[in-house]
């Protein structure tokens, strides 16, 4: 009787621990699944913040790509080319190509976000078409049939302060004229400071309406006047 009751109690440890061993052995299983579970959520949630970012990073680059891609378009005419160098020296600086008006589309100024237009006074005295270039029938002929409304316009002259000093740059007054009229907006006006003239259209409120540079008596300005000028419109938010 003794030895069955031994032999029970035996029989029922090691059922004990069979029991015991399967239920740690289940335990130890649900724990590494959850421990993989919870790996997986993490990588998981670590990829997705990842593809976020990217897509962030994407969409502030197109955002950038975007506002590099605003279009300006640089003009002028010339009579003697002292306006084609003041061309060359603003279109250096703001990093754009100059064309003769002469030679411009429709499509290519309405195309433009902002336009950078010049010319020189031929015309002295005269109240309309004062430059003697491209920009005398462009201006009445042209620019009437074109919605500027809106646009960024910004003006530079060529002039000669000693030989024409009444009538100093007139012509970008004109431009000034015209292009207001039509409903653009003008951005860059510079002192009348360190010029020698007596008068000049292109004053308006005591301010030149743009740059103006004479490569006549002041040729050595004219490049760090450019400069200046363009970034000044940089500053201003024409760009």
């Amino acid at each position: 009787m003794i030895l069955t009751i031994q032999y029970l109690i035996v029989l029922l440890i090691n059922k004990t621990t069979s029991v015991i061993m399967k239920v740690s052995t289940a335990c130890i299983v649900l724990a590494y699944a959850g421990n993989a579970v919870e790996h997986a959520q993490a990588f998981s949630f670590t990829q997705q913040v990842k593809t976020f970012s990217a897509l962030n990073v994407r969409a502030t680059s197109t955002k950038s790509s975007t506002s590099l891609e605003m279009s300006t378009g640089l003009y002028y005419s010339t009579s003697t080319g002292n306006t084609e160098t003041v061309s060359g020296y603003i279109a250096e600086a703001a990093g754009l190509s100059a064309e003769d008006i002469g030679d411009a589309t429709d499509d290519e100024i309405n195309g433009h976000d902002s336009l950078i237009v010049g010319a020189p006074t031929w015309h002295t005295g005269a109240d309309e078409q004062r430059s003697g270039t491209s920009w005398d029938d462009w201006l009445y002929d042209t620019l009437p049939n074109l919605d500027v409304s809106g646009k960024k316009v910004a003006v530079f002259g060529v002039g000669d302060q000693a030989s024409y000093s009444d009538n100093y740059c007139d012509a970008a007054g004109e431009l000034y004229d015209l292009f207001t009229a039509a409903g653009a907006k003008v951005y860059g006006m510079t002192s009348i400071d360190g010029y020698d003239h007596e008068e000049s259209k292109a004053v308006v409120d005591g301010k030149f309406v743009g740059l103006m540079c004479d490569e006549d008596n002041q040729y050595e300005l004219s490049e760090g006047r450019c400069k200046a000028w363009i970034d000044q419109l940089k500053s201003e938010g024409f760009f």
